[in-house]
């Protein structure tokens, strides 16, 4: 493994109706669904110590359940600008995570968050992994990706997939 990881997650089931998109928060299935996501990345090692999360309410009750069943308390970084972010910006993002990071949470939207994954996969990834990412980026989807190198040196085609889990309650 190397001295990076990034851990890139597409939200949990939210309710369809709300004031405005950004404030859909969580349904019930969304809150059990991303604490055994949690409880899983804490069986499985696969716990950041650094986390960036769009400021969607959905996002943000994504983190709360997937943290407090991993019991862990990270650094958090609240990014506005993750909410409509396409890749490129997504990746942008990233780039200025501060190098102490070992492992980073990205906590946001699709399509983004898939096709992200995609853009930074480096080719080799185990294809029955692949396989199952590329069937489909459900709610409470995970991929876990070694990064070689600086957050800051991240590029297209760079980080290795290494695992893919969606949480289900």
């Amino acid at each position: 493994m190397s001295a990076r990881q990034l851990l890139v997650l597409r939200h949990a089931k939210a309710e369809q109706v709300a004031a405005s998109d950004h404030e859909r928060v969580l349904s019930p299935r969304g809150v059990g669904d991303a604490a055994a996501l949690g409880t899983w990345a804490a069986e499985q090692g696969r716990l950041p110590d650094y986390v960036v999360v769009s400021s969607a309410a959905r996002t943000l009750g994504t983190w709360e359940s997937f943290s407090a069943a991993a019991g862990i308390d990270p650094d958090v970084v609240v990014d506005r600008s993750l909410y409509a972010a396409g890749p490129d910006a997504a990746l942008e993002i990233l780039r200025t995570v501060p190098e102490h990071a070992g492992s980073v949470l990205l906590v946001g939207h699709n399509p983004t968050m898939a096709y992200l994954v995609h853009l930074l996969d480096d080719g080799a990834a185990d294809p029955e992994v692949f396989a199952r990412l590329s069937a489909g980026y459900p709610t409470s989807a995970l991929t876990v990706l070694d990064v070689p190198g600086p957050w800051a040196d991240l590029e297209l085609g760079t980080a290795r997939i290494t695992d893919f889990h969606v949480g289900r309650a």
